[in-house]
């Protein structure tokens, strides 16, 4: 009878060791667990601060003895959210915040699942009975399930390392994973520039054993480049020793692919150019005409831009599909092609326009680098081709940028469009009486000898193009091997000639003139004639009347 009174009040009286979590004693005042939401936030903020008095009131513990609920309580929460960290991003927007939950009924709130080799976890708030009332705390499966999901996904380091590494993430990251990080970021640089260094010598030897000189420049290119996807790669695989959580790693990744690929497209942008002057270069020292090695440089300086212009807009759409938010517009836009097509071709009608004057001027050359051009008014080099614009070095060494439409659409002079070499004129004024044979040997004579080095050889010319009532017009006609020296030439030859003809006695222009008055007294005319003086006099021409003349 007394045993039976016994076993009926054992089950009718609520014993401590039967009550929530009994081992734990009353939480504190300032646990919060009467919604899923308090009870998921406050576990996750105890947990990392290894608060060993209140993280275990978020567990269910009464599976276990009362003895071994505080330690036990601590190494599971300290391991849950380690997991939870890497595994399972929790969205507190998606959390309930009602006491009852969203299903009052089953009494229990789901976070997510952590997949395991053989089937998956499900973490679970559960509500129970508590001496303050209902409360949410960590299911009892869920607590269960800790130490099978820590072997999965948990390091010994959390329970080797001290404490204080794992006390407070910042961001996202504990601090013994940022001193590793910053570890690996070091040995990153480092590994990416032993293995450039290594990939860079055997690659010249290797290229060196071959004639074509296409390896050296795919080996050039390659320093700089190469070192960066080493690197980001490194990083990318050993932040996953480290347990990132997803934002971390995925942040991790999207750097780490942005970074391959910039460093792609920089390897690409610097093999092309490489490349091109590996070929101009070439092309230059094979002995081929001045025409063909201008055209070839023009055609690799607009192919150049070209496919430098499509590797990078190649690169920058790799990096921006990436990014969720972009690729959504990225498909609205595929969406409304057609209106977005007419808007885009309407509003870059005029850029689109210079872009292929620019390809087609590589293709026909007009002008190329290196032509000696006359662009509004103005004489010069062609000194830059892009494929918007071309730069003039006019020959006071001021540049004229000109639109690349113009030199579809206006007329130019280029001097230079066959061959360099161009007849340059000097024009002087000379007495009727100037020996033009004489003259002619005294300029075969400066182009022979003070103009050596701007002459030719094959043109040197003097011609009597036009007289008036004063003088007589004596063109020079001399050729150069370019403009340049044409222009100085010429100049040359203007200055010596005129040299020359102060030194003959009948050289310079003379003017002459013949004038006649009426007499008043005798109502005749007296001429007036130009006669030399006489030997008392200075020598020069002097007007007197014929009357006196017959005196």
């Amino acid at each position: 009878m007394r045993r039976s009174l016994a076993l009926l009040l054992l089950l009718l009286l609520p014993l401590p060791g039967f009550a929530l979590n009994g081992g734990l004693g009353e939480p504190p005042a300032d646990v919060d667990r009467r919604t899923p939401m308090a009870t998921a936030a406050g576990f996750l903020d105890t947990a990392h601060a290894r608060d060993a008095e209140r993280a275990p009131h978020y567990l269910s513990l009464s599976h276990l003895p009362p003895e071994q609920q505080a330690a036990e309580g601590l190494r599971l929460a300290k391991r849950l959210v380690f997991v939870l960290d890497r595994m399972l991003w929790l969205d507190f927007a998606n959390i309930s915040q009602k006491p009852e939950g969203d299903s009052p009924d089953s009494g229990y709130e789901s976070l997510g699942q952590i997949p395991l080799p053989r089937g998956s976890v499900d973490i679970r708030l559960q509500r129970v009975d508590a001496p303050e009332g209902p409360v949410w705390v960590v299911s009892e499966d869920t607590v269960r399930a800790i130490d099978t999901l820590f072997t999965v996904y948990g390091s010994p380091l959390v329970e080797k390392l001290p404490p204080f590494l794992f006390a407070r993430p910042v961001w996202v990251l504990e601090l013994w994973q940022w001193l590793g990080l910053s570890l690996l970021l070091v040995g990153a640089w480092l590994a990416g520039r032993v293995v450039e260094a290594v990939v860079l010598r055997v690659g010249a030897r290797a290229a060196g054993m071959t004639a074509s000189g296409w390896d050296d420049q795919f080996v050039a290119a390659g320093k700089g480049p190469l070192r960066h996807p080493v690197a980001a790669v490194m990083v990318a695989s050993c932040t996953r020793l480290l347990l990132f959580p997803p934002p971390a790693q995925h942040l991790v990744d999207v750097t780490s692919r942005s970074v391959v690929i910039v460093a792609v497209a920089w390897f690409l942008v610097r093999f092309v150019r490489l490349a091109a002057g590996f070929v101009e270069d070439r092309v230059g020292t094979e002995g081929q005409n001045v025409a063909r090695v201008r055209g070839l440089r023009t055609q690799l300086a607009v192919m150049r831009r070209v496919i430098e212009c499509a590797i990078v807009l190649v690169a920058g759409s790799l990096l921006l599909l990436q990014f969720e938010a972009v690729r959504n517009v990225g498909v609205s836009l595929l969406a409304s092609a057609g209106i977005a097509g007419l808007v885009l071709g309407l509003a870059a009608q005029k850029s689109i326009s210079t872009l292929l004057a620019g390809i087609q001027l590589s293709i026909t050359q007009p002008v190329r680098i290196g032509d000696t051009v006359i662009v509004e008014g103005e004489w010069g080099w062609v000194e830059e081709i892009t494929l918007t614009y071309i730069v003039v070095k006019v020959w006071d060494l001021r540049r004229l940028v000109v639109p690349m439409s113009h030199f579809l659409d206006k007329p130019f002079q280029n001097w230079s469009k066959v061959s360099p070499d161009i007849l340059g004129t000097a024009e002087i004024f000379a007495d009727f009486r100037t020996n033009v044979p004489a003259a002619r040997a005294e300029l075969e004579r400066i182009v022979a000898t003070e103009g050596k080095g701007l002459w030719d050889g094959k043109v040197v010319r003097l011609q009597v193009t036009d007289c008036t009532e004063r003088t007589i017009k004596l063109r020079a006609l001399v050729s150069a091997p370019d403009s340049g020296k044409a222009w100085d030439l010429r100049c040359l030859v203007r200055e010596k000639f005129i040299e020359y003809l102060q030194k003959q006695p009948h050289g310079l222009p003379m003017l002459r003139a013949e004038a006649s008055h009426t007499s008043a007294q005798e109502g005749a005319a007296v001429t007036l004639g130009v006669v030399p003086l006489g030997a008392g006099t200075s020598g020069a021409n002097t007007v007197v009347p014929a009357s006196r003349r017959q005196d």
